[in-house]
């Protein structure tokens, strides 16, 4: 930026996701050799897939991503009323909840909510809200406030800079260092080019957490 101060990074996640696990690692990788900061959201992809037919596994999972997300809104709520950063304080607690659940493949359950809510040095009590619909509606604005930036035909991650929003990058493992760095130029550079809207081969490997 001009003026020396970061670009700020909105980032979108859903913590079940496994793929936005990955982008989000990556992300902390380039605040630490770019000008950038991420602002953290969450987004439920329970939401997004509502109305789509689901496999009984894919239900648990859509489960667990609706009681997550009600987790960390809960906490993004604790956190403006102390007059803390509720994003800062969303990113630090997915941060301990995708260590549990992608890294150690834990299933997100009470125990899981109430250990990453003190590691995150938040009540434990707030894992109560997995099973509270008091907070949907403050986690469908989140949701919505991401998904209408770049469509409704796309997923977690989201990522969105001044002036410009996109899906992804899906990549695995997550690049260190300057490869980081790298990513980052070049994700921005053609994002950045008008009427360009995709990029895609086929994954041939299974997200790597390492």
């Amino acid at each position: 930026m001009p003026d020396g101060s970061p670009v700020v990074a909105d980032f979108w996640f859903d913590p079940v996701c496994p793929w936005a696990w990955i982008t989000s690692r990556w992300m902390r990788e380039v605040e630490q050799v770019r000008p950038v900061q991420v602002r953290w959201h969450i987004m439920c992809l329970s939401i997004l897939n509502a109305d789509k037919e689901k496999t009984e596994r894919y239900q648990k999972l859509m489960d667990q991503s609706l009681a997550s997300g009600r987790v960390v809104t809960a906490a993004a709520r604790y956190a403006s009323k102390l007059n803390l950063d509720p994003h800062s304080v969303e990113g630090s607690l997915y941060t301990e909840l995708g260590q549990r659940f992608h890294v150690e493949d834990r299933p997100f359950d009470t125990a899981l909510f109430r250990e990453a809510l003190e590691a995150a040095e938040l009540p434990a009590e707030l894992a109560d809200a997995a099973t509270s619909t008091g907070f949907d509606t403050e986690l469908r604005t989140s949701h919505e406030s991401g998904m209408e930036r770049v469509g409704m035909k796309v997923g977690t991650p989201i990522i969105s800079v001044p002036g410009n929003s996109f899906f992804g990058p899906v990549v695995t493992p997550a690049p260190r260092g300057e490869k980081a760095g790298r990513l980052w130029d070049g994700v921005l550079l053609v994002s950045e080019t008008d009427g360009f809207f995709e990029l895609k081969r086929t994954r041939t490997r299974k997200p790597q957490f390492d």
